[in-house]
């Protein structure tokens, strides 16, 4: 089998919000459109040394050799479409979102695979209307970007994507975007957004999960004894102002355990010579 090239590369996907609406108020006007539109962007896009992979429906990919160079892109395209919608009515203006992410593709021919061009094109999926979001790969090469306003979002659960993804928000100049975290993002991506926990909340959790981790190392009836050890005491938290039993008989959440255990073991070795005379005869 051959073996397939490799290469890091920067990628681009974006489409247009609300398409299904704009084709069903007018199909031959927004597919118009969508044509004129994606030529300002190929020229745009060339003119950053990128080039045009593919295309489905409203959505189109492309790929640069540097990342700041389509993140500059990014910019003056949502930059040319706000131009171009100012003269236009509303319900008729066509506005992109963009994803941008830097990985590890695969290459075969002029197409490009792998996980880096999904994340690109999930980020595309969530981004705001006229938005560009990015990966935290992407934000490490252009953070330093002069004149480029960078929000933080936060970690973004994105369909199909096994962990959630790191993920920053680019300011076009001009745009109305509000300066905070949550309002940089659509609707799909505020609902997948971890809710907030307070420092109390991580401890519990880090702490129940810990035990929970500790109890599955343990064998079985080991797991059992200190189960019923922390009834015991639970028991004895709830009843020791009813009864002095606790203070009498302290180490009884212990005795039952082991002596469960003791005659559990005894009854398994019974069961075993047993069973191996059996087998001799």
């Amino acid at each position: 089998m051959k073996r397939m090239k490799r290469r890091l590369t920067a990628v681009m996907c974006a489409d247009v919000a609300h398409y299904s609406t704009l084709m069903e108020a007018d199909d031959e006007g927004t597919l118009a459109q969508l044509k004129a539109c994606r030529e300002l962007m190929i020229e745009l896009v060339e003119s950053h040394d990128g080039r045009f992979i593919n295309s489905w429906g409203d959505a189109v990919i492309f790929e640069f050799t540097s990342i700041t160079e389509a993140v500059r892109c990014a910019v003056e395209i949502q930059k040319a479409i706000a131009a171009r919608n100012v003269d236009l009515p509303s319900d008729r203006r066509m506005d992109f979102r963009i994803g941008i992410n830097l990985g590890d593709m695969l290459i075969e021919g002029d197409d490009i695979y792998g996980e880096g061009v999904n994340v690109a094109a999930r980020l595309q999926e969530v981004a705001p209307i006229g938005g560009i979001l990015v990966s935290s790969t992407v934000h490490d090469q252009v953070r330093h970007l002069v004149g480029l306003a960078i929000l933080p979002v936060g970690p973004v659960k994105l369909r199909n994507i096994g962990e959630p993804v790191d993920v920053f928000a680019i300011r076009p100049p001009g745009s109305n975007l509000e300066a905070m975290s949550g309002a940089v993002l659509s609707d799909k991506a505020r609902r997948a957004l971890p809710s907030p926990q307070t420092e109390a909340e991580q401890a519990h959790q880090s702490l129940a999960e810990q035990a929970q981790a500790f109890l599955r190392r343990q064998p079985r009836r080991l797991r059992a004894c200190l189960m019923m050890v922390g009834f015991f005491f639970f028991l004895n938290l709830v009843t020791s102002g009813l009864s002095n039993l606790w203070f009498y008989w302290p180490s009884l959440p212990f005795l039952l355990p082991i002596l469960w255990t003791l005659l559990g073991g005894r009854s398994r070795k019974h069961r075993s010579a047993f069973q191996g005379g059996q087998a001799k005869r």
